[in-house]
């Protein structure tokens, strides 16, 4: 297989037309006893293929904005609030290893995947499902394809938008560095507390941090503006918002993508900013030799979230996969 670059040099910022995503009105689902948003944007010619959007970590359904419009020619596309972000409910965490209340939700992968599991039965219901996933709603996709097709419902196809690899996790604990082994034991004690967890997300929750976290994230510093700022700022100030946040820096021991993926029929396609500050393309490429992979666009000068960043060059590279 061929890495494909992709040429990124005819960008153009987010324009009006596609931000109108920002002002859809979400719809509500309720999973188990927990509040789902979703948005919507209906196919005049696709109704047949329903594609799902998952955000990564401290994003939200609106992380799509330059995508959805343009989908929707191929299928109704959905962007779904995991549980914990966005305006989805926010339960209280409960570990593994804790015991759960009533209203508690644990917060992990594999939870995540059957919320947009059901998701895909209960609302998509179409014929020929598409599961796109950026960080960590990469690995969510990934375990929601498995279990489509542990009920003989495989999806037409995956697509991982700089899809999270996890390096924290116990399993890859070999590759980390001798100091952050040893520290592992006593930063796991420490993460588990409230007080900590509740005081780390309250200095990270401000505009000014979600700001130089974008641009980090986004090496062109294209669509770094004050909606997407706004909007995964609005969700930090929830009650409960810094649950998800010590759920999911608990997950030491949780589903890494490509060891889901030896177990997938479902066709898979990588979609790369090349200047991902967290997630190394190097990695990414050793990927495509797992059977299931079927192709790796690398996205120059990009980074961490590319269908936001420079929608119109991702919209491309899905058509072109969904059209193949």
């Amino acid at each position: 297989m061929t890495v494909k670059y992709i040429s990124t040099m005819s960008t153009q910022p987010i324009n009006s037309s596609t931000t109108s995503v920002m002002s859809n009105k979400p719809q509500t689902w309720i999973w188990k006893q927990f509040k789902t948003s979703f948005i919507q944007h209906p196919s005049i010619d696709n109704a047949n293929r329903a594609i799902i959007l998952i955000h990564g970590f401290g994003a939200c359904k609106e992380h799509w904005r330059g995508n959805m419009e343009s989908l929707s020619k191929l299928g109704n596309v959905y962007a779904i609030d995991l549980v914990g972000f966005g305006e989805s409910a926010k339960p209280t965490s409960h570990l593994k290893d804790e015991t759960p209340s009533s209203d508690s939700f644990c917060y992990g992968i594999d939870a995540w995947a059957q919320q947009v599991t059901d998701f895909v039965q209960e609302i998509a219901n179409a014929e020929k499902i598409v599961l796109a996933g950026n960080s960590i709603g990469g690995v969510v996709a990934c375990q929601t394809a498995k279990k489509l097709e542990d009920q003989e419902s495989q999806a037409e196809k995956l697509i991982l938008i700089d899809c999270a690899q996890r390096e924290i996790d116990d399993k890859r604990l070999s590759e980390q560095p001798p100091f952050r082994r040893l520290s592992k034991p006593l930063l796991k004690k420490l993460v588990r507390q409230r007080w900590l967890t509740r005081t780390l997300y309250k200095a990270l929750a401000k505009k000014g941090i979600i700001q130089k976290v974008l641009e980090l994230a986004y090496p062109t510093k294209q669509n770094v503006d004050d909606e997407l700022i706004n909007v995964l700022y609005k969700a930090t100030q929830d009650r409960n918002a810094d649950e998800a946040f010590r759920g999911f820096i608990n997950l030491f021991d949780d589903l890494l993508a490509p060891d889901i993926m030896k177990k997938l029929s479902t066709p898979v396609h990588l979609i790369w900013g090349e200047k991902d500050p967290w997630e190394p393309l190097a990695i990414a490429k050793t990927w495509i030799s797992i059977d299931c992979v079927k192709s790796i666009q690398v996205l120059p000068d990009l980074g961490h979230c590319p269908h936001d960043e420079c929608p119109q060059v991702v919209n491309s590279e899905i058509t072109s996969i969904l059209q193949a």
